[in-house]
């Protein structure tokens, strides 16, 4: 599986997953990344790919694919390469619209502007991810 990670906003792209991980495939998906990333409002300047062996470098992807095992990986007993593809999908959706990161100032990336804490928390409701694995609340209309 190969996937990139937006430093600066902690946006993460997961690609499709594959038994052959070779050089067509991973310019393949660089390339259809490329194009989705144009269609955005807000340009990217740049992509970089980390050093092979370079601990400091893969910090955030490592952190990241921590994040992803401990939370949905290490807990699914995957059925074939389709759930595969959908399972982490699935959590990156939710790590980019509803999961606050500490390195962002506990914002969370698909949200522009910051929300403050409330003093009187409304009425909410839970939606379940991935079998109950991943917990979202949103707040019920009054």
């Amino acid at each position: 599986m190969l996937f990139c990670l937006e430093v600066g906003s902690r946006r993460l792209h997961i690609t499709a997953a594959t038994r052959d991980p070779a050089g067509t495939f991973v310019t393949q998906q660089a390339r259809n990344l490329c194009f989705e990333l144009d269609e955005r409002d807000e340009p990217v300047r740049f992509l970089l790919r980390t050093p092979i062996r370079s601990p400091r470098a893969n910090a955030f992807a490592e952190r990241c694919l921590k994040t992803l095992r401990h939370e949905a990986l290490d807990r699914t007993l995957v059925l074939a390469r389709r759930h595969l593809d959908r399972v982490p999908a699935s959590h990156a959706s939710h790590d980019d619209a509803q999961r606050p990161h500490r390195g962002i100032e506990l914002r969370v990336p698909g949200k522009q502007s910051h929300v403050d804490p409330l003093e009187i928390v409304p009425e909410s409701k839970r939606r379940d991810l991935l079998g109950g694995l991943i917990h979202e609340y949103y707040p019920v209309a009054a």
